[in-house]
């Protein structure tokens, strides 16, 4: 049974006439007399009687036009809400960061805009590494990839072919401690010491950027690590337990250090600075993500 068959019953209920029916459906009178008749067959019975002038239903007729009403009238229901999903699909943004970031960028960021636009975080990206960000970014299955980026080559360099970033700003790795009754850090790099440490995955980038900050300076602390991990709040969990240090981005222990229930866990040579990049692919056809391209100001930070 075709929804045609069913739009062409009900103008035949309205005009009661075979010709004024088929003009009003577009369709030729041998045309529509004839999907009148397959519905009929399909139907197991007889919906007009066409022995009166004008033409005039059946009783099955009466109760089938009911429900030809109700039907016809639910899926142009559907279909207006599917247009109106579709059109607001068209306009949302999908957008893969890690935990971090939108916890502690993201919010402010979006709000430098008078109108924010309609961004929404694809939280299944929480827990990627950065190769699987860029890999759902080229699959489509993400709009734009927000991520942290080293400022030098560190060792990791994902395959960004195919795409165009824009730097939003500047972070820095700082490694921090639970600290001690007078307020020095319970686990400090500069005492020379063997040291727990709460370390990243050793496939993530931020591992990578630690490793490449402390080679670069010449010294390689002697660490034992006690866990790894892919997201920074396990390890700041951790950390603020006192189980070790662990480097944190700025903006997600900026209030912890100024409250002192963390502190730095040695000097600003120890941070490593790094930037915070928006990725998108170089040939979207989604023209929301166009749009809000052309709307962002390069270097502004949050």
């Amino acid at each position: 049974m075709e929804l045609r068959w069913l739009e062409d019953f009900i103008a035949l209920a309205r005009t009661r006439h075979f010709s004024r029916a088929a003009e009003q459906q577009n369709v030729t009178q041998p045309t529509f007399s004839r999907r009148i008749k397959l519905l009929e067959e399909e139907m197991g019975t007889t919906l007009i009687n066409r022995q009166t002038l004008p033409l005039s239903l059946t009783p099955a007729g009466e109760e089938f036009l009911g429900l030809c009403h109700d039907i016809t009238q639910r899926i142009a229901e559907s279909r207006r809400r599917l247009i109106q999903l579709a059109e607001q699909q068209a306009g949302r943004i999908r957008l893969a960061a890690p935990q971090s970031l939108l916890a502690h960028f993201v919010p402010e960021w979006l709000g430098q805009w008078p109108v924010p636009p309609s961004v929404t975080p694809y939280l299944r990206a929480t827990s990627w590494l950065v190769d699987d960000y860029f890999r759902a970014l080229s699959r489509e299955e993400c709009d734009l990839v927000l991520c942290y980026w080293p400022r030098t080559p560190c060792g990791i360099e994902p395959d960004t072919e195919g795409f165009v970033s824009c730097r939003l700003g500047e972070e820095r790795l700082i490694p921090v401690s639970l600290p001690e009754a007078d307020g020095q850090p319970r686990f400090s790099l500069d005492d020379g010491a063997r040291l727990p440490l709460i370390a990243y995955h050793p496939r993530g980038l931020f591992d990578a950027m630690i490793r490449s900050h402390l080679a670069h300076l010449g010294e390689t602390p002697d660490f034992s690590i006690l866990n790894e991990s892919i997201q920074s709040n396990n390890i700041r969990e951790l950390v603020s337990l006192g189980y070790g240090l662990g480097w944190l981005p700025g903006r997600s222990v900026r209030e912890a250090l100024t409250a002192g229930t963390l502190v730095a866990a040695g000097g600003e040579r120890w941070q490593v600075p790094l930037e915070i990049r928006l990725y998108r692919r170089a040939e979207s056809r989604h023209s929301a993500v166009a749009t809000f391209w052309e709307s962002l100001s390069p270097g502004v930070s949050a």
